[in-house]
């Protein structure tokens, strides 16, 4: 892995936002605007390297949905956050093993081995369509011999078509917030519902808010029953608002994609019970649930917080906070490794899972040990010719 200096396309800022980029600008503190896209510079892989992380993802995927299992069987909930009365619901959940779209690692690597899972993105992970498309088409452009990590579209579509077998009504509604505001919620949940259209399905994208309930079943704004939903909203969320109990209820006709259980996976608690689960392996670093444990450096990451809310890193005897925007309940600690540096700026790999399988890959960077709301995507290739 490596990073390379690029040319930008001519057109490069009209181009990415006709596909979908359209959240592409970011205000900083002081009022000035960057780009969350950059393509003055680009990160190479080798194919052997890709092949190695794709296992690794997967490899952690499987003890992820492990950890899940032990989570249930001793019923650690409260460890969770996870309210008593939720619990049956999730454990209902995973024993069903209704669909399950996708999800995204962010890890920790500097090109050299092993990667190390910071942590999981399992419920509502964004950062999907530069990932899929937009470095897609960066890479037909500039490096069209070239390859890419990344089978995003071709994977989503293929399993929205093995969702799409099992349901005895094709209809599926894709919901995202409308409170979210700089457009990302709303193009992503677009575009996974365009890649359900290729599936074959019958989709109705809308706005979380006008969901309805009829006293019997979940509805949409023409009171047409929601039997399959992707929601891009987090079950955190839902749990805490009046319907959160009518979606969990046994006898509520709604499959959720993502379905329940991944509150266990989308949860930084995961962390810890992977370490106690396999303590020492070469993927993970170390995170405790009660405390430190005795670690001069760590991160403090909050148990709830979608993609992340605040977090403090303490380092060097100084303390580096991320306010963050989302409420908290309970800190996992886990071990701190600095995220590794390239020309300057921190790098976080993001992995992606897509029903089970390593489906691709996208780049952030950042200028401070946080990767935060003012990182930004750069797009990479693997050193190798096209696969046929």
């Amino acid at each position: 892995m490596r990073r390379e200096a690029s040319t930008p396309r001519p057109d490069w800022d009209d181009t990415i936002r006709t596909q979908g980029l359209v959240y592409v600008d970011t205000e900083l503190p002081d009022g000035e605007v960057m780009s969350y896209w950059d393509e003055t510079a680009a990160y190479s892989f080798t194919l052997d390297e890709v092949l190695r992380l794709e296992e690794a993802t997967e490899e952690l995927h499987r003890m992820s949905v492990a950890a899940a299992e032990h989570v249930v069987a001793r019923r650690r909930y409260a460890e969770f956050g996870i309210p008593e009365w939720a619990a049956e619901a999730v454990a209902r959940s995973l024993r069903e093993a209704p669909p399950t779209l996708y999800g995204r690692f962010d890890l920790w690597y500097d090109g050299s081995w092993p990667p190390k899972m910071l942590e999981y993105n399992a419920d509502t992970p964004t950062a999907l369509v530069e990932a899929s498309i937009v470095q897609w088409y960066w890479l037909e452009d500039t490096r069209p011999d070239a390859d890419q990590w990344n089978s995003l579209h071709e994977r989503l579509t293929a399993t929205w078509a093995k969702i799409g077998a099992g349901l005895h009504d094709p209809r599926v509604h894709v919901a995202w917030s409308n409170e979210e505001e700089s457009g990302e919620d709303q193009i992503t949940a677009g575009y996974l519902a365009e890649t359900a259209r290729q599936a074959g399905l019958d989709v109705t994208l809308m706005p979380i808010q006008h969901v309805g309930w009829d006293g019997r079943r979940f509805v949409d704004a023409d009171d047409r029953p929601i039997t399959t939903c992707f929601k891009l909203y987090p079950w955190e969320w839902m749990l805490a608002e009046p319907y959160g109990r009518p979606a969990l209820a046994p006898g509520t006709p709604t499959t959720w994609i993502e379905p329940a259980w991944k509150l266990l996976l989308s949860n930084k608690a995961l962390l810890a019970v992977l370490w106690e689960l396999y303590p020492g392996h070469e993927l993970l670093l170390p995170a405790y649930l009660d405390s430190p444990r005795g670690m001069t450096e760590y991160v403090a990451k909050p148990l709830l917080g979608r993609e992340g809310g605040s977090v403090r890193i303490v380092t060097g005897g100084t303390e580096i906070t991320n306010p963050g925007i989302y409420g908290e309940e309970g800190f996992c600690y886990q071990e701190f490794r600095a995220l590794p540096e390239f020309a300057g700026y921190r790098t976080v790999l993001g992995s992606w899972i897509v029903d089970g399988g390593s489906a691709g890959a996208g780049v952030r960077e950042s200028e401070s040990l946080i990767t935060d709301g003012y990182a930004r995507f750069l797009p990479h290739y693997i050193d190798a010719p096209r696969l046929p």
